[in-house]
């Protein structure tokens, strides 16, 4: 049918869209990563510059260095995530829309960029299509959305 088709090629041309921002995105977070450990010392004593009055700076400084080691983990897992997710929804790949869908639900997290390609992502990848789980009989009714029997 005409609509099947007219579908299925809007769902590709999402497929490619997603896949080429997954990478941009991906290679984005990698270099965030790469700055963030380039720049540890200087957050380093910026933190610890804001501890002359706690009582235990020694423990808030571990804490921060765990907190930082785990940005920069999120932020590199994120990005080889999305590089290798938007490579496979580009080719084609059965398992492109489960890594999408992972790196889709990591990036939730960080705002604009990947907040807003993860809900583009969940969108598409979550969207639920026209099955046919009828089969085309005469007299056979299903129901709408708005529980109006349709006769197909």
């Amino acid at each position: 049918m005409v609509s099947d088709d007219l579908i299925t090629q809007s769902r590709i041309r999402h497929l490619r869209i997603l896949g080429s921002l997954w990478i941009l995105y991906g290679i984005l977070r990698l270099v965030i990563a790469v700055w963030l450990v380039l720049f540890a010392s200087t957050a380093t004593m910026m933190f610890g510059a804001l501890l002359n009055r706690v009582p235990d700076p020694f423990t808030m400084m571990n804490d921060f260095h765990i907190l930082y080691a785990l940005v920069v983990l999120l932020s590199a897992s994120c990005g080889i995530l999305g590089v290798i997710a938007g490579v496979a929804l580009l080719s084609g790949a059965r398992f492109g829309r489960s890594l999408a869908l992972i790196a889709a639900f990591l990036s939730l997290s960080s705002i604009p960029l990947g907040t807003t390609l993860g809900i583009y992502s969940l969108i598409v990848l979550l969207a639920w299509g026209p099955r046919r789980t009828i089969p085309d009989a005469p007299g056979v009714q299903a129901h709408n959305l708005k529980r109006e029997p349709i006769t197909m």
